[in-house]
């Protein structure tokens, strides 16, 4: 069953300064936020979803246009993330462009759209702003946090630096800091965006414009990253669009289609902005909580006392059970409390936000864990 009323983004304003790793302070700044199900009288069953690259706060439901969330699979009554059971929070990153201040917003420092001139914000950065956010809420301890990709680094970071704060942590297809190649995508991905005539050093919006043709080609870059080979030949094989080839430089095959769509509709119906696209790889790139501990993930984690789900696929290739075996790896020798599952499926990094019996299976169990620490919170208090 699906949350039927349309949902309402809610916004906190924090007027007191947030100084960021960068070294940079932001002033003031608004958190976007959605909520699902009811909290209950102790607050104990409040649950944190943190988001992917190009994600948001919308992660659940029907929104006032029509818009279903982007993980509304698994959240609801009666789903997985049961809104029946838990208060579902989703909040979008500082620096996006859903609602959040980030560089499409007005700097009150002189009256005019941020831009390239919004600081650049973290993975720790995040975590500390969504902790204001817990305390607006009233929130004690959250019963678990969720998160996969990029909101699964930030789960991690919470546990690190909010350890009393997490009651469980979910880790899903995500891994402990970027590999070259990783990096490497996303420095392709922000030339791309960089190099259109139309980005404008960044000031693109007070141009009336938007580097479309740079954003599109980071997206399809970027999709390519996050589907299997083994999907992609069963999905499209070398099938030609016209029955025929043509033996020129349009599109012939497919698969170049259906890129060339998410493209388009990431660029242009999403109307996703090319600062934040920018400053979002950037955090993904920068995150590696280990390099405060002598970059040994082992002493990171020692500050966590979360119980942990780690989940990963066998056919994601950007964040591999690899990268997943590292964060057990190192929650093991630290005696953690910490189940692991790696779930077969062809759909590569995709994977979890899709539709897998084996996943949810394993999903769906671990929440009834949950669940049940939850009433014995509520029992002693």
């Amino acid at each position: 069953m699906s949350i039927t009323n349309p949902t309402v983004t809610h916004y906190l304003a924090v007027n007191q300064p947030l100084q960021l790793t960068s070294g940079a302070t932001l002033p003031e700044y608004e958190l976007a936020y959605e909520t699902y199900g009811q909290l209950n009288e102790d607050k104990s069953n409040a649950i944190l979803i943190c988001h992917a690259l190009s994600g948001d706060q919308h992660v659940a439901g029907i929104d006032a246009n029509g818009k279903k969330g982007w993980w509304d699979g698994y959240i609801g009554p009666g789903k997985v993330i049961d809104t029946d059971k838990f208060f579902v929070v989703c909040s979008n990153n500082l620096g996006g462009c859903r609602g959040s201040t980030g560089p499409t917003s007005i700097n009150p420092q002189n009256g005019k759209v941020y831009g390239p001139d919004f600081p650049i914000v973290t993975c720790k950065d995040w975590v500390q702003s969504q902790n204001l956010l817990r305390e607006h809420l009233d929130v004690e301890q959250w019963a678990a946090l969720i998160g996969g990709s990029m909101g699964g680094m930030q789960v991690l970071q919470w546990a690190i630096d909010f350890p009393e704060k997490v009651r469980h942590a979910i880790v899903i297809a995500a891994a402990p800091k970027l590999s070259a190649q990783n990096i490497a995508f996303n420095e392709v991905a922000r030339r791309a965006i960089m190099s259109d005539p139309d980005f404008h050093d960044g000031r693109f919006i007070e141009h009336d414009t938007i580097p479309k043709r740079g954003l599109t080609l980071a997206r399809m870059l970027g999709h390519l990253t996050y589907l299997s080979d083994d999907m992609m030949g069963v999905k499209f094989g070398r099938e030609l669009r016209e029955g025929k080839l043509q033996y020129n430089y349009e599109v012939e095959f497919q698969v170049e289609s259906y890129l060339r769509y998410q493209g388009e509709k990431f660029a242009t119906k999403q109307n996703f902005d090319a600062n934040t696209y920018l400053l979002m790889t950037k955090a993904l790139d920068y995150f590696d909580p280990a390099a405060d501990f002598e970059h040994d993930l082992s002493k990171a984690l020692a500050q966590a006392t979360a119980k942990f789900l780690v989940v990963s696929f066998t056919s994601d290739w950007r964040f591999s059970p690899q990268r997943s075996h590292e964060i057990v790896k190192a929650l093991l020798d630290n005696d953690a409390d910490v189940s692991y599952a790696e779930v077969k499926s062809e759909h590569g990094h995709d994977a979890f936000l899709l539709p897998n019996p084996h996943y949810e299976g394993v999903f769906r169990n671990y929440m009834k864990r949950v669940h049940q620490d939850t009433l014995a919170a509520e029992a002693q208090k």
